[in-house]
């Protein structure tokens, strides 16, 4: 029971962070450290099926119960109170780094160059999406209102896209969406849902949408999984790397898509969560 309530715990900070632009599930998947199981358990859903559908589904309903319940709170805090919730998530992932490093340390291709530069391109490649607004100069929109058959195949591939980098560590989904258009558009239906206006189109919308994560998240974790064992310390560098460079896009990205108005009460307060952050990441990742 007690492995139960923890997992739903950790599937509500992953619901929590897919709802933040800049934020990573997988990051804090890896973070909280259950990735590894995670990845397995939907790589190979039915191998040991019953073992792996009682892990997933505490950690789903954790995950749908911050998507359904906070995805106002957290527009409204983003909003209103900016620079604490940015800080809060960059100690989520900063939390959590101590427990990454032990997992390279004293592996001989530590010292090795390409190891390096895979950790520098993946940097670059977060870095380049939370920077987006400024080096393209535009943002896409759509509308998911009256839709063609053509806009629900690209509806579902944008689901795949999303699901891919929501498993990745350090690539947020989130933030994806909201470089393709998608990211208001969605979390405008979600509200919808909870308030239970549009309910048909909107199931049919979020439907589609929802399979199109399945697909994504199944195929990425096949991917990750074969990545792990085969080139494990290469892999972690590149997952540091997006992990890394979070930590700076999740401010900057709070920073380019809202005007804050900086206050030493909210610095002060900022802080305080960042160590908050820190110190939940880092207890929940020794939690078993």
């Amino acid at each position: 029971m007690k492995k139960n309530i923890l997992l739903i715990v950790k599937g509500f900070i992953m619901g929590i962070a897919n709802i933040i632009p800049g934020v990573s599930g997988g990051t804090l998947a890896l973070i909280l450290g259950i990735y590894e199981e995670f990845i397995g358990a939907i790589s190979h859903f039915f191998q040991n099926f019953k073992k792996n559908i009682c892990f997933l589904i505490p950690i789903a309903i954790g995950m749908i119960l911050a998507i359904v319940s906070l995805s106002r709170v957290i527009d409204y805090s983003y909003k209103h109170f900016p620079i604490p919730t940015s800080l809060f998530f960059v100690g989520l992932v900063l939390g959590g780094i101590p427990m990454l490093l032990s997992k390279i340390r004293g592996k001989k291709e530590v010292k090795k160059p390409s190891s390096y530069i895979i950790f520098i391109i993946t940097f670059s490649i977060v870095m380049v999406m939370a920077l987006s607004d400024l080096i393209f100069k535009n943002s896409l929109t759509v509308s998911l209102q009256n839709m063609s058959i053509f806009q629900y195949l690209i509806l579902f591939l944008v689901g795949v896209v999303a699901a891919a980098t929501m498993v990745i560590p350090g690539v947020s989904g989130s933030l994806v969406l909201m470089l393709l258009g998608y990211y208001y558009p969605i979390i405008s239906l979600i509200k919808e849902l909870t308030q239970f206006e549009n309910l048909g189109s909107n199931l049919i919308v979020l439907g589609i949408f929802g399979i199109g994560v399945l697909v994504g998240i199944v195929l990425i974790s096949k991917l990750i999984e074969f990545l792990f064992k085969k080139y494990e310390v290469k892999t972690y560098f590149g997952v540091l790397g997006f992990i890394v460079a979070s930590v700076l896009a999740i401010p900057t990205s709070a920073i380019l898509n809202m005007n804050i108005i900086y206050s030493i009460p909210q610095i002060l307060i900022g802080l305080i969560f960042l160590v908050l952050g820190c110190g939940i990441s880092y207890k929940l990742g020794d939690e078993k």
